[in-house]
């Protein structure tokens, strides 16, 4: 028995925004934008949804948490198109870029505790005063970038008596490129002034590897909320996708030079 037939007396749009925690207005909107299947109509006009529209709610709102809206929104209309394979697909590319966020951050962890404490590894520190276009030259970034910095409070260069133009010490350009590091990982800027009121108060990286333990952190919710709607939509493909023909095995055709257990096989030479 599918889902769809558990419920003869159909949910009102109230029921399942109250299973989601939405108002009744989104429901109608999900309606509309493909997240749900498609709903018949009574003789009245209004829409007859039952547990297989509250099963793809529950997916979506899951699959939102990880992926964020776009992403979810697109899996879904790829579902109810009759397209899995596309919405396995763009489930796959969520997980991909998760992975490609962790990379970044190790990386970007590792260098910014070589920048913050001087290593040999890390870039070469300009030996004299640099205006602001030399500054960012030398990091690959925009002027406009580094005065919105500054107006954060993140960077405090001095002005050069004669000209007023702004002039950036070694230090002033090592703490440009750790705020640089730290916003091409998507930390906020609030949530930079603690590594750089660390940096400069002890000279230690306290607060930079707390802010790195909290990006990871927040990664590891982010992989866990994939997790759940993956399940949900599992959940709803199941109970909505056709049988598999007779015959048709649950097992890879070919697992190519790998065992079940994912070790490689032995040379059969």
């Amino acid at each position: 028995m599918s889902c769809r037939d558990t419920q003869e007396g159909g949910l009102r749009p109230v029921d399942l925004a109250r299973a989601a925690g939405v108002s009744p207005q989104q429901i109608r909107n999900y309606a509309d934008a493909g997240i749900l299947p498609p709903a018949p109509r009574s003789p009245t006009g209004y829409r007859r949804f039952d547990a297989g529209h509250r099963q793809a709610l529950l997916a979506y709102r899951a699959l939102v948490r990880g992926h964020g809206s776009g992403p979810a929104r697109a899996v879904m209309r790829a579902v109810h198109a009759g397209e899995v394979a596309r919405a396995l697909a763009l489930i796959d590319a969520g997980h991909a870029l998760l992975h490609d966020q962790r990379g970044a951050l190790r990386t970007t962890g590792e260098a910014l505790e070589a920048v913050a404490e001087g290593a040999p590894t890390a870039p070469a520190l300009p030996r004299s005063r640099l205006r602001i276009g030399e500054v960012a030259a030398h990091l690959g970034i925009r002027t406009s970038a580094l005065r919105v910095w500054e107006a954060a409070g993140l960077l405090t260069p001095s002005r050069d008596p004669g000209t007023h133009y702004r002039s950036y010490l070694p230090a002033d350009v090592r703490d440009a490129r750790i705020v640089h590091m730290l916003r091409q990982s998507h930390y906020l800027l609030p949530q930079i002034r603690p590594v750089l009121d660390d940096l400069r108060r002890s000279g230690g990286v306290g607060a930079l590897r707390t802010a790195l333990a909290q990006r990871e952190a927040a990664l590891d919710l982010r992989a866990r909320a994939m997790l759940e709607g993956a399940a949900h939509l599992y959940r709803y493909l199941s109970d909505t996708s056709p049988p598999a023909p007779e015959g048709a095995s649950s097992e890879p055709a070919s697992r190519g030079p790998y065992s079940a257990d994912g070790a490689p096989e032995a040379s059969a030479q």
